[in-house]
C-alpha cells in the first residue's frame, strides 16, 4: 500500500462542536501521521435548529492547524449532497471513510456514498458510532439500512453495535476496534489546581458526572444514589449542557436537600477546558441507562481518572471491574454501593495505576491499522 494514499473522511469538524466532531479531527491527524493525505468533508448545517436541543452547535476555539477541512453538507439540502459526491469523485480518492451515528444523516451520507462510488472503486468504509440510537425515532431502520447498502466495511468501537450493525448488513466485513483515548486534551494538571482554578473545595471528595444530559445518561439515578446518607459528604460535580428541560433534576435537588452537595457547570466544556475538570476530580461516573461506547471513559483515561460506569451497552468492555473502576447495574443503590466502596477502601490510587497499563490498548494508531484492513 502506497504511503500516499488520498483519504477522504466524511464527518462533522472544525467549526462544529463535540465529541463526533472531536473524534474526526483526532482520526484525520492519526493518518495525516501515517503519511496520508487527508481531506474532510464536514457540515455546513448538521441538525436543523429544531432538532438541535442545545444553545449551539460550534466550537468558538480556534481551527485545528493541520487539518482539511470544507464544509458542504448541508443535512437537509439534496443539492449539497450531490456537490459533495462530485467534489470528493474529483479528489479520486483511494478510500472514504464515512462516520455514522444517526440515522437522520442516512439520507445525506446514503446518498454521497452512492454517487462517490458510481463506476467507481473506490472504498467506502464506515465507522459506526451508533447504529441504533439511544432515543428512537420513527423511520430509524429504514434510514439506517439505506446508509448500509453503500458501505464496503464497518468499523464497530464496542461489540454490542457490530452486532446491531448484523440487523442491517451480514454479508460485507466488520471490525471491533476500541474507542481511541481521547488524548487532544493537553496534558494533567495536578488536583489542587484544577480544584483552584475551578474555585472548588480543596478537600472535599468530589465525583465528577461529564457530557450533555440527556435522559439516557441517567443523572437521575446519580442524584437518588447521591441521597444514601453514607455519601453525604461527596461533592458531584456535573459539566455539561442540558439537552433536555431541566426542572426536574433541580426540583429533585431541591427537594432532597442537595442543593450542597451537587455543583453544576451547565454550559458546553470547551477542549481548553476539559482538563480541569477531570483533573479537579477523584473518580468519573457515567450511570447511563443504555450506552454503545463511549468518548467520556476515553477522556477519563487520558487523564488516568477511575471510572464507575453501568454494565450496559459496550461500558464493560473498556472499564474492567475492580481493575479500573467499577462496573454496576443502573440502580441508584448500587450506585451508592459503589462510591461508597471506592472511597471506604482507597481505591483512587491503585486503579489509576492500572488506568496507566490499560489504556496502552487504545492507541489511533491501532484504529487506523484496523481500518486499513478494511480499505486493503
Amino acid at each position: 500500500m502506497s504511503d500516499s494514499r488520498k483519504i477522504i473522511i466524511v464527518g462533522p469538524a472544525h467549526p462544529l462542536r463535540g465529541g463526533i466532531a472531536a473524534f474526526t479531527e483526532r482520526l484525520a491527524s492519526q493518518f495525516i501521521e501515517n503519511k496520508d493525505n487527508v481531506i474532510i468533508y464536514s457540515f455546513s448545517l448538521q441538525y436543523p435548529s429544531f432538532l438541535f436541543p442545545g444553545k449551539t452547535q460550534f466550537s468558538q476555539e480556534a481551527p485545528p492547524g493541520n487539518l482539511t477541512i470544507r464544509t458542504t453538507i448541508n443535512s437537509i439540502n439534496p443539492i449539497s449532497w450531490i456537490r459533495t459526491a462530485l467534489s470528493i469523485r474529483k479528489e479520486k480518492p483511494d478510500a472514504v471513510i464515512i462516520k455514522f451515528w444517526i440515522p437522520f444523516m442516512a439520507p445525506a451520507l446514503g446518498t454521497i456514498a452512492r454517487l462517490v462510488k458510481f463506476k467507481r472503486k473506490t472504498k467506502i468504509i464506515a465507522i459506526v458510532h451508533n447504529m441504533i440510537p439511544h432515543e428512537k425515532r420513527p423511520g430509524d431502520a429504514l434510514f439506517a439500512k439505506y446508509f448500509c447498502r453503500t458501505a464496503d466495511g464497518f468499523l464497530a468501537m464496542s461489540k454490542s453495535v457490530l452486532t446491531d450493525i448484523t440487523t442491517f448488513n451480514n454479508k460485507k466485513p466488520g471490525i471491533f476496534s476500541p474507542h481511541p483515548v481521547y488524548d487532544h486534551f493537553g496534558e494533567s494538571i495536578s488536583k489542587t489546581e484544577a480544584r483552584t482554578l475551578l474555585k472548588l473545595p480543596l478537600k472535599t471528595k468530589i465525583i465528577l458526572f461529564f457530557g450533555f444530559i440527556r435522559e439516557y445518561k441517567g443523572l437521575d439515578i446519580l442524584l437518588k444514589a447521591l441521597c444514601d446518607s453514607r455519601l453525604e459528604d461527596i461533592t458531584l460535580l456535573v459539566a455539561g449542557e442540558f439537552y433536555m428541560d431541566s426542572s426536574s433534576y433541580f426540583e429533585f435537588i431541591t427537594a432532597n436537600n442537595l442543593k450542597n452537595q451537587v455543583i453544576f457547570t451547565t454550559d458546553f466544556i470547551p477542549d481548553s477546558q476539559v482538563s480541569k475538570y477531570f483533573c479537579a476530580a477523584d473518580v468519573v461516573v457515567q450511570p447511563y441507562k443504555s450506552a454503545t461506547q463511549s468518548g467520556v471513559t476515553q477522556i477519563a483515561y487520558h487523564f488516568n481518572k477511575p471510572m464507575i460506569v453501568s454494565n450496559v451497552g459496550g461500558l464493560p468492555e473498556i472499564v474492567p471491574h475492580g481493575k479500573v473502576g467499577f462496573v454496576v447495574p443502573p440502580e441508584p443503590q448500587q450506585l451508592a454501593n459503589a462510591i461508597y466502596s471506592f472511597y471506604s477502601l482507597n481505591k483512587e490510587k491503585e486503579f489509576a495505576d492500572n488506568i496507566r497499563i490499560e489504556k496502552q490498548k487504545f492507541s489511533w494508531k491501532y484504529l487506523t491499522d484496523n481500518l486499513n484492513k478494511l480499505i486493503s
